[in-house]
C-alpha cells in the first residue's frame, strides 16, 4: 500500500460546538480522526500521522507524525474549541511538518476538516493550492456544517487547482443522523487505503471487492471501526497460528525419525519384519563371506 506522511488538521473553532452532527461537530471529527489514524497505519504500518488544529488564535501543532495512537488521543484532548478558523495559515503549517518528516520516501498529504466560514478570499486560496501542489503535497477537504455557496465555491476552486497525480480530493457531507466517520469511509478519501466504497461490489453485494478484505461479514461503511478491529485482530491471529506452527514442525522432526523403528511392518509371520530380517540377512552375509574368504585364502597357500 501507499507509504504516506498525513497530517490531519482540524476545525476547532465556535462553530464546531455545533450539534446538527452526531454527536457534535467537535465530537465528529474526533471520531473521524481516529478512522483515518487507523486505516492509514493499517494500509502500511510505516506510514505516519500528525495532528493540529486551526482554530483559536492561531493554527497549533499538537502532534508531530507518529505511528502511536496514544499521542493522537492525547492530542485530540488537549484541544480546546475556540476563536474562529486560520485556513490559509494552517495548511502552510502542515506543509512545514511534512516537509520536516524524517522518512522522506513518505507521500505528503494533508487532510483538512472545515465546519465554519472560510475568511480567504478565492484568489488567495488558489494561489496557495499551487504552491502546495509544486511542492507534491495532496490535499484533502472535509467539508461539513457551514456548507453555503460561497464556501464550497472557494473549496471547489482550490480543489481544482491541486488535483495531481496522487489525488486531493474534496468530500461535502451535510448534516444527518449518520456518524461523520460513516460517510469519510465511502469517500475517495479513504477509498484508496483498502477501504472501497458504498455500493461496490464486496460491500452492499457481497462479492469480491474492497468489502472482501473482511472475513466476518461487517460492512466497513456502516461500521469501519469494528471492520478495522476484526481485521487487525485477524492478522495477529494468523501470525500466531504461523509461530505456533513452526514450533510444532520444529519439535515434531525427532518424533518423525523415529515412527518406522518404533511401529514396525509384521511379516507374514506375525514377526516385526524390520527387526527380524535385519540381523538375518546380516548374520547370513557375515556367513556367506567367511567361506569366501577361506577359500580364497586356500587357494593362494594351492598356488605357493
Amino acid at each position: 500500500m501507499v507509504l504516506e506522511a498525513t497530517m490531519i488538521v482540524v476545525d476547532n473553532s465556535e462553530s464546531s460546538r455545533n450539534g446538527d452532527y452526531v454527536p457534535s461537530r467537535w465530537e465528529a471529527q474526533a471520531d473521524a480522526v481516529n478512522l483515518i489514524f487507523s486505516v492509514k497505519t493499517n494500509a502500511n504500518p510505516e506510514s505516519s500521522v500528525g495532528l493540529m488544529s486551526m482554530g483559536g488564535k492561531g493554527p497549533e501543532v499538537l502532534v508531530t507524525l507518529t505511528t502511536d495512537f496514544g499521542k493522537v488521543l492525547d492530542g485530540i484532548h488537549r484541544t480546546k474549541i475556540r476563536g474562529d478558523t486560520h485556513l490559509a495559515t494552517g495548511i502552510q503549517i502542515a506543509g512545514l511538518a511534512l516537509k520536516h518528516r524524517q522518512n522522506k520516501s513518505q507521500r505528503q498529504r494533508i487532510i483538512v476538516f472545515t465546519c465554519s466560514p472560510i475568511d480567504e478570499d478565492e484568489k488567495s486560496l488558489i494561489k496557495l493550492a499551487k504552491r502546495m501542489k509544486k511542492n507534491n503535497i495532496s490535499i484533502d477537504f472535509v467539508a461539513f456544517g457551514d456548507l453555503e455557496p460561497e464556501n464550497t465555491k472557494k473549496l471547489e476552486a482550490f480543489n481544482e487547482n491541486i488535483k495531481g497525480g496522487d489525488g486531493s480530493h474534496l468530500a461535502i457531507i451535510p448534516p444527518g443522523p449518520s456518524l461523520l466517520s460513516d460517510h469519510l469511509v465511502s469517500t475517495p478519501i479513504l477509498a484508496g487505503d483498502g477501504v472501497a466504497p458504498r455500493g461496490e461490489p464486496g460491500i452492499d453485494g457481497g462479492a469480491s471487492g474492497g468489502g472482501g478484505d473482511f472475513e466476518f461479514g461487517v460492512d466497513p461503511s456502516t461500521d469501519p471501526e469494528l471492520a478495522l478491529a476484526l481485521r487487525m485482530s485477524m492478522e495477529e491471529e494468523k501470525a500466531r497460528q504461523e509461530k505456533e506452527g513452526k514450533k510444532e514442525g520444529e519439535g515434531a522432526e525427532p518424533t518423525l525419525e523415529g515412527i518406522p523403528e518404533e511401529q514396525p511392518l509384521l511379516n507374514e509371520n506375525g514377526e516385526a519384519s524390520g527387526s527380524g530380517d535385519a540381523p538375518k540377512s546380516e548374520e547370513s552375509k557375515k556367513e556367506g563371506e567367511e567361506p569366501k574368504k577361506d577359500g580364497g585364502e586356500g587357494d593362494k597357500m594351492d598356488t605357493a
